[in-house]
């Protein structure tokens, strides 16, 4: 077994199986779209001039929309499959599980938000109303682009380290079936 740290007290590179690369790969896309979404949304806060907000919050809407129906299903393998076969090892009610969990919920809940906000925009919107909106969304970007790095760099390796070969393959067969 690898130790995790060297001694330059760094992380070591650990390979993943082949559930976890996976979930891993599967950030790209989304940290792609998440990355439009941050900078449509940076546009209508920063932009003092523009009148259209309606148009551009429905714009963004429907960008948000796009990207929560690739992250559900992202999550769903998280929530339903790797995080309760880790939590068999480490616990659920504190400690990374919970930490990735909450910030499940804060994302959801954030990207949730916008979406019902903006579902019936009043026929005029002003700058300010745009910009509150937009910066949901922003709040929702600095969360998830946190939460891909806490995943990537501690949890998809401890996962590794943690689960059995036969629980590795288990992970494979169920996020697959998601």
């Amino acid at each position: 077994m690898h130790s995790f740290c060297c001694h330059m007290g760094g992380q070591e590179e650990v390979e993943l199986c082949a559930g976890l690369r996976r979930l891993k790969q599967e950030h790209g896309p989304l940290r792609e779209q998440k990355q439009r979404l941050f900078e449509q949304a940076q546009a209508i806060v920063g932009d003092k001039e523009e009148q259209n907000w309606k148009e551009r919050l429905h714009a963004l809407r429907e960008s948000v929309q796009a990207f929560v129906n690739e992250l559900d299903p992202h999550s769903e393998r998280e929530e339903g499959v790797l995080f309760p076969m880790m939590a068999q090892y480490i616990g659920r009610t504190s400690g990374p599980i919970a930490v990735m969990e909450y910030e499940h919920d804060q994302a959801k809940q954030r990207l949730a938000s916008f979406l019902e906000k903006t579902a019936e925009l009043p026929e005029t919107v002003d700058r300010d109303s745009a910009a509150a909106l937009a910066n949901v969304v922003i709040d929702a970007y600095h969360i998830l682009a946190e939460h891909f790095m806490k995943e990537e760099n501690v949890l998809f390796p401890m996962a590794e380290r943690l689960l059995s070969d036969e629980e590795k393959e288990t992970l494979t067969k169920k996020i697959s079936q998601i």
